[in-house]
Parts: structure tokens; sequence; C-alpha cells
């Protein structure tokens, strides 16, 4: 008797239970997009509230249509509302302090993670220690710090700051998937009479496309929205971003809420686009790094 003969037999599945798949699965669906609807909900609520005039946002239901789209509003917040001014001062502030922040936290994580030397582990330790800092424990010292250096009302406040911040969060991500790197590759590339640099910068880097595209996204979302930095170090309408801009609209006796509608729209939709079509590669940077070894 062959061994193939001793393996039971395969298990079928009965007419039955793929019934009971196929509804357990419609449930799912079914649930899934409920919740799906359900977050949409606030952003349905503010397209229409920001084709809405005063009284409209008052007098009429939260989900109901305007009674006549307003698009004038999104053509007034651009031009004589200076938002122009504030998104692309969002736009650029946001590149550059992302990219600056994965450079620098590609090198960190770089040399605490393939080259050996004394202190790696407690300098590991002190970026892992930043993330528990409040934000809003530091605001008097860095306004302090910043008007020494003479960096107050300076987009480049702005900057160090959110590269201090997001460092952390950048390293801690790129951690598991520079430990998954294999080792070979480097040697090969010592070999072959690679210096550290070049190591770095034509072999390492190019291998982690994917954990840099992650932070990347993760970076930029923060830095888009960043309200309190902005607020404090900030006071030139030059070098506002968006999330303040809308201060602009809210006057001593009286608010157009349909501008302050509009202005949060403008300032959501490049981040909600962005992620719509790189949301796979937060994911894919994630679990790609989520394993050591």
């Amino acid at each position: 008797m062959t061994s193939e003969a001793l393996l039971p037999p395969a298990r079928q599945m009965s007419p039955k239970s793929k019934t009971g798949k196929k509804i357990g699965y419609g449930v799912l669906y079914i649930v899934l997009t409920a919740v799906a609807a359900l977050q949409l909900l606030p952003l349905v609520w503010l397209f229409f509230f920001s084709l809405k005039n005063n009284q409209e946002v008052f007098n009429l239901p939260p989900l109901s249509l305007p009674t006549h789209f307003r698009w004038e509003n999104y053509e007034k917040v651009w031009s004589a509302g200076n938002i122009s001014v504030y998104f692309l001062n969002s736009v650029w502030i946001t590149i550059a302090a992302s990219a600056l922040t994965i450079m620098l936290g590609s090198l960190a994580t770089f040399a605490m993670t393939r080259m050996k030397w004394k202190g790696s582990s407690l300098v590991l330790g002190l970026f892992m220690v930043a993330m528990m800092i409040p934000v809003h424990s530091t605001l008097i010292p860095l306004f302090s710090m910043f008007n020494k250096a003479g960096l107050n009302d300076n987009p480049l406040s702005l900057i160090l700051s959110y590269v201090a911040f997001n460092m952390p969060i950048t390293i801690m991500i790129m951690l598991g998937f520079y430990y998954a790197l294999p080792r070979e590759v480097e040697e090969a590339g010592v070999m072959d009479g690679c210096s550290v640099n070049r190591l770095f910068f034509r072999i390492v880097l190019p291998m982690t496309s994917s954990v840099i595209a992650t932070t990347g996204i993760i970076n930029m979302i923060y830095n888009w929205n960043e309200f309190i930095f902005v607020n404090t170090f900030i006071s030139s309408d030059s070098y506002k971003t968006l999330t303040v801009g809308v201060q602009n609209f809210i006057g001593q006796y009286t608010t157009d809420w349909g501008s302050i509608g509009a202005t949060l729209m403008i300032s959501i939709l490049p981040i909600l686009v962005m992620f719509l079509f790189l949301s796979d590669r937060i994911v894919e940077g994630i679990a790609a790094g989520s394993v050591k070894g």
C-alpha cells in the first residue's frame, strides 16, 4: 500500500457551507459599506457647507443641498482671501520638511542599524524617548530659542520644528525595514570598493523606496495639517499656511461661514487625493518592515 493511499481524502465543502460562507461575506460587505458611507458623511457635509451662505448654514438641515450652489465662495477665498498664497506656502513647506526628515531619518537609521559603533543603542533610545514629549510643552522654549536666533516669523522655524518632531516616528517605521535588509548586498558592495557614502546612496537607499514612500506620506499629512507651530511662530500673511488662513474669515462682528467651508475643502482635497492613490504604499511599507530578519 502506497503512502498516498493512507492520506485522508480531500474534504469537500458542502453546498450548505458554501451558502453560509456567501451569506457571511455578504453581511461583511454590507457592514463595511455602511461604515464607509458613515465616514464620508463629514466630507459631504463640508462640501454642502462650502456652497452655502450664512443664512442657509443656520436655517437649513446640515446635509441639505443649498438653494443655490455658490461656487463664488471658492473664487472669493482663492483670489480675495489670499488663500492662493497660503496654499503655495503649505505646498513648499510640507515638501521641504518631509524631504529633509526622510533624508536625515534614513541616514540616522542606516547608521544605527547597519554600522557598528558605541552608543548606537543609546542614540536610538533617545529618539524613541522623544516620541513621548508633548508638542505643547515645547512651544515656549522653541519660541524663545527661535526669537534669539532671529527665526520667528520665518518659514525655517516651521521646517526645523517639523523635522524634529517627525524624526522619531520616521526612524521607528524605517527600523524594521533596515534590519531586514540582507547584509550580503552590502558586503558585495564593500568588496567592489564602495565607500560608506556610496554604499548608502547607490545601494541601500534605492532598496528602501517602499518605506521611504510610507514615511513620506505620513510626514506630508502631518506637516500639511499642522496648526500649532504656524499659529505660534508665524505672524506675516506672506508666510502663513492654509490651516491658519481660515482665521481670515472670522471677524469681530461677523463670520463668513461659506468661505470658511471653501477654505477647509481646499485644504482637505490634496491630502485626500494623495491618500486615495498612495494608501497602498503605506500598507506596503509598514508590512515590508514589520518582520525583522
